[in-house]
């Protein structure tokens, strides 16, 4: 006899249960990240309960009037096909109202986001990287700084030509991580770029990484793996259409682990693909 199910909005506490459950799909998600992705909309995050046990969950985080992304759609494997994913599903859209809404969804479900008129983009490339080659500990980088020493505004401004809207709570957040890196390329006292590594359940990832062009992309890129302290693979997610970051990973060595679709369900929002050699999150995007 089947219990009974509802939805609701996530405490805090309860995004661990969400980030867990991504982990177990291999999505190997960081080892701090709940904290800043509650930050970017505390009301962004549902859970599914059988007769009050969380069996799935799914992210509506909102930036703003105009945009959402759409991440962590996951319903426990022995749940499945009995539609409890197809409520979260809903809940999470409602949650959106007008909003252009983004995903990264694995390149199967193509299909199914269709259905409710979500349109294919381009494709995200998900990288692993063994790190630098010899030599690259004696590199110098005079031109990158921590983000630390980079006004919050001018950091933000960055940030609003590769991201569709303002997302100051989620940076402010995640460029003070436990554990993470962030670092900066600036230039004639203009940023120019910025990136970010932090420690995840399996190695390294590095996210977002953004430049100006694929040399300051290269030495963000190296300068931040130098900071992968422990080991590990470093992981990097490559939007497929910007073929300087796709030539950056292959030049390197990098060994394609997997793809995603980045679909949204009104428009492709008009950013400089061109700067993006890294993505944010495949979650929150």
């Amino acid at each position: 006899m089947a219990g009974k199910y509802h939805v609701r909005t996530m405490r805090r506490e309860e995004l661990d249960f969400a980030v867990d459950l991504a982990a177990a799909e291999g999505w190997n998600p960081g080892l701090h990240d709940a904290a800043a992705f509650f930050a970017a909309d505390p009301g962004g995050f549902l859970v599914g309960l059988l007769d009050d046990e969380p069996i799935g969950c799914i992210s509506a985080v909102r930036y703003g009037n105009g945009f959402g992304f759409l991440g962590f759609y996951i319903v426990t494997e022995s749940h499945r096909g009995r539609g409890y994913g197809l409520q979260l599903w809903n809940g999470a859209l409602r949650q959106f109202g007008a909003r252009n809404v983004g995903l990264d969804g694995v390149q199967a479900q193509q299909d199914n986001y269709r259905k409710s008129g979500f349109k294919l983009a381009y494709s995200n490339i998900r990288y692993a990287w063994e790190g630098p080659g010899p030599g690259a500990e004696a590199a110098c980088f005079p031109n990158i700084v921590e983000i630390g020493s980079i006004g919050a505004s001018t950091i933000a401004r960055y940030d609003r030509l590769v991201f569709p809207a303002d997302r100051q709570a989620f940076l402010d957040a995640w460029l003070k991580s436990p554990g993470a890196v962030a670092l900066a390329w600036q230039e004639d006292r203009a940023l120019r770029g910025y990136g970010v590594i932090r420690p995840c359940r399996e190695g390294w990832k590095v996210g977002p990484l953004f430049a100006d062009d694929e040399a300051i992309a290269a030495s963000l890129l190296l300068a931040l793996a130098k900071e992968a302290r422990g080991g590990g693979p470093v992981f990097l997610d490559v939007p497929e259409p910007n073929a300087a970051a796709m030539r950056l990973a292959a030049g390197l060595g990098m060994q394609e682990v997997f793809g995603t679709a980045r679909m949204y369900n009104r428009q492709t929002p008009d950013i400089a693909l061109e700067k993006i050699f890294g993505v944010t999150t495949f979650e929150l995007g």
